[in-house]
């Protein structure tokens, strides 16, 4: 691996630049779309979640710290973490109910009420299911909390709720909205896909979340573009829900200013697998599967990584137990790392690439 420590820093690589120059951007999209995009809203829930979500986040920090929810570092991972050990973690505790609340509030009424309701619902579900595992991970001072298939259990019960409640409102289409006016007709395939979207999305995030401001940063944009696509979309769109992903993005931006590099805590899977949840009960209410699958990208790629690594590895394992490997390590942000591009310099790399996504699912957008 190349050294990289003595290595003059760029200004992009410093974490304060970086981070305030992705809550420019963020805070031009939402402006630029209510500027042009008839009823456009979501410049205001945008400020009042990043402020809010800010505070919470300085005044609770010191109190993690007080708990003593220090993050333990796999000993498998990059050499350079280990210095990290001891970070608070368990952030989207703090920043998570800021931003299910203040989107809950877009709407008080009707049919927009109840699915804000069932969607802050299934966000607050998968944080409450991260915080046991990122506890037992603290408890018995492993980075393992839950096993595998405990987890995805409860994730899985929490997606089957959702689907439910969905179904029996009438809230999710059968076929599922594709650019140039297709439309894919799936039928009752819609509720198997809904669930592995809730759990595939949920564990892109989690995989995601391994280095400083990486996963807020990315989830931030990643918002702001399921939110301007749904006010594009016109009589199709959806502002309650647009309203909603504005105040998630701002959570993650006011956590930001205390995760970026270096961070003073970590979201954990605590927030991870609630900013999973959120954007996939958005898509599937929202009739947005196609975008979040275009915007959301890196998180893909993260995920792709990891079972591609694994594969091959077990596919060429050999009698001494070692097998090949695709990736110097997975998930891929460490595979750069490991390549000798700084920690500094992958994370707004990955934002760029994730806005580019933002950008490209903005022009393939649904139109029906």
């Amino acid at each position: 691996m190349t050294d990289v420590s003595n290595r003059p820093r760029t200004w992009w690589e410093n974490g304060s630049v970086s981070a305030s120059l992705l809550t420019v951007v963020v805070l031009a999209g939402s402006l630029a779309s209510d500027k042009w995009v008839p009823n456009s809203q979501l410049t205001l829930p945008l400020l009042i979640s990043t402020a809010v979500a800010a505070l919470v986040a300085a005044a609770g920090i010191p109190r993690l710290k007080a708990l003593k929810v220090g993050q333990v570092i796999r000993v498998e991972g990059p050499q350079a973490h280990q210095s990290k050990a001891g970070t608070p973690t368990m952030g989207g505790l703090l920043v998570v109910p800021v931003g299910t609340i203040i989107g809950g509030l877009i709407s008080l009424e009707g049919t927009a009420a109840q699915q804000l309701l069932a969607v802050s619902t299934i966000t607050l579900g998968y944080m409450v299911i991260g915080g046991f595992d990122d506890w037992r991970s603290l408890t018995r001072q492993t980075n393992t909390g839950l096993t595998p298939r405990g987890k995805l259990l409860l994730q899985s019960l929490m997606g089957v709720l959702f689907l439910a409640v969905a179904a029996w409102q009438g809230w999710i289409s059968s076929s599922v909205s594709l650019p140039f006016d297709w439309s894919l007709p799936i039928g009752w395939l819609i509720w198997p896909l809904g669930l592995f979207v809730f759990l595939a999305e949920s564990n892109a995030t989690n995989l995601t979340d391994g280095l400083d401001g990486l996963a807020s940063g990315c989830g931030a944009l990643v918002f702001l573009g399921m939110a301007v696509q749904l006010m594009l979309r016109g009589h199709t769109g959806d502002p309650a829900l647009a309203g909603f992903c504005m105040a998630m993005a701002g959570a993650w931006l006011g956590f930001l200013m205390h995760n970026r590099h270096p961070a003073r805590a970590f979201m954990g899977d605590t927030g991870s697998l609630a900013m999973g949840a959120a954007l996939s009960g958005v898509a599937l209410l929202s009739n947005s599967l196609w975008p979040l699958l275009v915007m959301g990208g890196v998180f893909l790629a993260e995920s792709l990584s990891v079972i591609i690594q694994v594969w091959v590895f077990k596919a060429t394992k050999g009698p001494d137990g070692q097998g090949r490997r695709v990736f110097r390590m997975a998930p891929l942000h460490h595979h750069f790392e490991l390549g000798g591009t700084s920690e500094r310099a992958v994370v707004p790399c990955f934002w760029l690439v994730t806005a580019g996504f933002v950008l490209l699912g903005l022009l393939l957008r649904p139109t029906i």
